[in-house]
């Protein structure tokens, strides 16, 4: 018998939260580990300290192996495991599903992590309840100094996330617009791309796992929308949905049903990640664009500018015919700006 794959997180990381929910979906066997705790034991090195972690155990008895990267494990397990997968085969829809996930990784987490640490009551709560994760029975002194300096690094970090007093509008707006945006698309269809769930469903979910289920400032934003809060916790656990490939959209209802939030993906990710990559390019120490009418101004992300990178090499991949079907549904969002 195989031994079972190995997730090793934390619950108030999205990104483990996004794995979690897909591996449960996709019905793969795994462990469930907290990072740092007792059972996190024998984790190969990973090269960079991120979680979630996934651990395939050795073949033949040979070493486990470890990856991080959401996006990389979610493509590894499509290309290891048949069956119930999350990536669309029609090119078209896959290439909108990735476009997708990625602004749910590399943007939504902005407001993720601006809410998370720049707000007195969400500060408070985070700092109280993460660090207790791996060790829920610790003693409350020991748990004081440690939430102290977990706060003072999460709250260092808003500068590299692009969260600041200039970019706080910009960041606040798109939340809510998201809020708006999806809920409208959850009216026609219970997931972003159909009838069974995307790569770009879990993503999002991810986020809001944090956004919507856990930080009390941007929880009480999406009070208003009861279908985005019914979404979240359906995606938790969707092992018992029978999905068929023809509840994927079909290429031409796209623009019908996703425009809108490809037209908000357009309004602000797409020029922060041209502005960012530029900046990246000329060595600059800071990114300084306009989003939506409004300045913004953040450190370079060298990984976002890696994120532009693969989604131009998944552009340049595409068949003569798929690629104009998709430059015919980009159209007018701003996302076409991406690709030119």
């Amino acid at each position: 018998m195989t031994p079972p794959l190995r997730l090793v997180g934390a619950p108030g990381s999205p990104y483990t939260r996004k794995m979690r929910a897909l591996l449960r979906y996709r019905r793969i066997p795994f462990q469930f580990v907290i990072r740092n705790s007792k059972e996190d034991r024998d984790t190969p090195d990973v090269p960079v300290a991120l979680i979630p972690i996934l651990v395939f155990p050795g073949e033949g008895g040979g070493a486990d192996r470890a990856m991080i990267d959401s996006t990389f494990q979610l493509r590894e397990l499509e290309e290891r495991v048949s069956g119930r997968e999350v990536v669309p085969p029609d090119p078209v829809v896959a290439f909108v599903d990735a476009l997708v996930e990625d602004y749910g990784d590399e943007w939504l987490t902005k407001a993720m992590f601006h809410y998370r640490w720049a707000y007195d009551a969400d500060v408070k709560k985070a700092s109280e309840v993460l660090p207790r994760w791996s060790a829920v029975d610790a003693d409350d002194a020991a748990i004081s100094k440690l939430s102290k300096l977990f706060a003072e690094r999460q709250i260092g970090r808003l500068g590299v996330v692009g969260s600041n007093a200039t970019t706080a509008p910009v960041i606040e707006d798109s939340y809510r617009r998201f809020l708006v945006t999806f809920d409208a698309l959850l009216a026609r269809h219970p997931f972003v791309l159909g009838r069974r769930p995307g790569s770009a469903d879990f993503a999002l979910f991810g986020q809001l796992t944090q956004l919507v289920g856990f930080d009390p400032t941007p929880a009480a934003i999406a009070t208003g929308h009861p279908r985005v809060l019914a979404w979240m916790d359906l995606m938790e656990d969707l092992s018992g949905l029978e999905p068929d490939d023809a509840d994927w959209l079909g290429r031409d209802a796209l623009g019908e049903t996703v425009g809108s939030l490809l037209a908000e993906i357009g309004r602000v990710y797409a020029p922060f990640l041209i502005a960012n990559a530029q900046a990246l390019e000329a060595g600059a120490e800071q990114v300084e664009t306009t989003i939506d009418g409004q300045p913004w101004v953040q450190q370079p992300f060298p990984y976002q500018g890696k994120c532009l990178l693969w989604l131009r090499q998944h552009y340049g991949s595409l068949a003569a015919g798929d690629r104009a079907a998709v430059d015919r549904l980009l159209s007018g969002t701003g996302c076409e700006q991406l690709f030119q």
